[in-house]
């Protein structure tokens, strides 16, 4: 079968609407033929820092119009990019750079302290070290690769080939790398365009890091529409709003947590948000109280759930939120989906599917549209996640009678207590949905007693947050007794990671700052 490599879908672009505006970061702005012929300049320049095609690009850069730059151009040269989290330490830099066998390595001045401790400690040669943005070191600045002028040529690229290599942060040791081939990524961005419902000349708000599978998503599915990505470093909620109304913003495609900030924002109602025409999640589930909020406050035509994966990215979607809060619905296009057995000790098999509404792992065949072929030399992480030909996800769900997937939460996070297994997130969905609270997180800690026993974290909305009232919420809500908080912590904040996924492991391990003013019970 036929397929061609992303540059040729970026070229095309091109061609189509030269004109376009493609990219905008504060005040730098570029048209598609502009930002084609500085693609072609960073192309070259890779190209002189001796990178070829097959050769690691790693980047611990924000989201800035230098890193989009980056991406389009390692494509062009058939490099395959590594963008790793900035906000990493020096030991994740170093392993990082080894791991993926960098050729070239971008750094700006956030990272700039750990980059350079990395490259110490690797011997990274100085001068494939790249400074964006004003940052300190020896090697040469992002303005002046590939001199003033472009004039690179695109190499031929097989579409089989990584492009790109994501790390996922994984809940304990080091991140694993999950290489992904130019036709699995073509297809997830064309999978998502589809199901997300954008139209041409979309302008997304580019604020998902672009080292996390839902930022590099955005980016791609702008050049496949002649879409305008909008550059945000990095997340704040009042930024957001300003931008949407200032770059006319019309889709976000964002984690929940996002969300929840914007829509509790003390500017929220004063906010123009009619340029919004809709609005997409993934990454985590949204609790019922939030959807409501969002389809309030944001009024979109479009209001979507779409779950995926680094690994495999579409699994499902659902476009009625509204109607069916916490739903993932239906298998994306291409996809199958099943439950089976959730066996901790990574033992069970594809066939082993359980009925319908019984709660199990959910898994998708390695064959999809848009699958990887297997962890960066880690068999040992193969051997877990692929078994008999499937993907597993990790992820605990079930099928309701309408046939369409509900996510429970994680098979490493599901709480055993007295021998009844219970589900954070269906907690959680209780607590967030109580005016006294702003966000909770429920985690299993050990009890001498019970194995384990559920313990809320609450980041509260008023003075009116206490234990009591929120446990006689808890009974009241219909939430069965066994599955309520038997302690409760408030805290100043509850952990998250760069992308917004709660990191609950850093609670169980007590990373966290308790208010003095709020009793906790733990």
């Amino acid at each position: 079968m036929t397929s061609i490599p992303l540059d040729t879908v970026f070229a095309r672009a091109v061609a189509r609407a030269p004109g376009a505006p493609a990219v905008v970061d504060g005040g730098a702005r570029m048209t598609y033929a502009e930002w084609d012929a500085e693609i072609d300049r960073v192309a070259a320049g890779l190209a002189g820092l001796g990178v070829d095609s097959g050769d690691a690009v790693a980047a611990v850069l924000s989201n800035r119009v230098e890193m989009a730059s980056l991406f389009w151009a390692c494509q062009r040269i058939g490099a395959p990019f590594v963008p790793f989290n900035w906000r990493g330490s020096a030991d994740d830099f170093a392993f990082v750079i080894e791991n993926c066998e960098a050729r070239a390595f971008f750094h700006e001045p956030r990272s700039e302290a750990a980059a350079l401790e990395a490259l110490r400690a690797t011997g990274f040669a100085p001068e494939r070290s790249v400074r964006v943005g004003g940052a300190a070191g020896d090697g040469p600045a992002f303005e002046d690769l590939g001199g003033r002028s472009g004039g690179f040529e695109p190499r031929a690229v097989d579409p089989a080939a990584t492009c790109l290599m994501l790390y996922t942060s994984g809940t304990t040791g080091r991140p694993k790398g999950v290489p992904r081939s130019h036709d699995a990524e073509r297809n997830a961005s064309f999978n998502c365009v589809a199901h997300l419902r954008y139209r041409y000349g979309e302008v997304q708000l580019g604020v998902m890091p672009l080292f996390h599978t839902m930022g590099v998503r955005a980016l791609e599915m702008a050049t496949a529409l002649n879409g305008t990505f909008v550059c945000m470093p990095s997340f704040d909620a009042g930024e957001a709003l300003e931008l949407i109304a200032a770059e006319r913003i019309q889709a976000l495609f964002l984690v929940p947590t996002m969300f929840h900030d914007m829509v509790h924002h003390p500017d929220i109602a004063a906010a123009d948000l009619s340029p919004v025409r809709h609005i997409g999640f993934a990454g985590m589930s949204m609790t019922s109280a939030l959807t409501r909020r969002c389809a309030e406050v944001f009024e979109p035509e479009v209001f979507v759930n779409f779950y995926g994966s680094s690994e495999v990215y579409s699994f499902s979607f659902c476009d009625r939120v509204v109607d069916k809060p916490g739903c993932a619905g239906r298998a994306a296009t291409g996809q199958e989906l099943r439950v089976v057995f959730a066996d901790p000790e990574f033992k069970s098999g594809p066939d082993e599917i359980l009925p319908q509404g019984e709660i199990g792992e959910v898994i998708a065949p390695m064959d999809g549209l848009d699958a990887f072929a297997g962890y960066w030399k880690r068999p040992d992480s193969d051997a877990k996640s692929i078994r008999g030909g499937w993907y597993f996800t990790g992820d605990l769900g079930y099928f309701d009678q309408d046939g369409e997937l509900f996510l429970v939460g994680r098979v490493d996070d599901m709480i055993i207590s007295g021998g009844e297994n219970i589900h954070p997130e269906e907690v959680e969905d209780v607590l967030d949905a109580l005016p006294p609270v702003r966000q909770a997180a429920v985690v299993g800690m050990p009890d001498d007693r019970m194995g384990q026993k559920v313990v809320a974290f609450v980041e509260p909305a008023s003075a009116e947050a206490s234990a009591e009232a929120l446990d006689a919420a808890c009974l009241a809500s219909g939430l069965a007794r066994f599955k309520r908080p038997r302690a409760y912590v408030f805290v100043d904040s509850i952990p998250r990671s760069a992308s917004g996924k709660l990191l609950r492991r850093l609670l169980r391990d007590g990373e966290y700052a308790v208010l003095p003013d709020f009793r906790s019970t733990l």
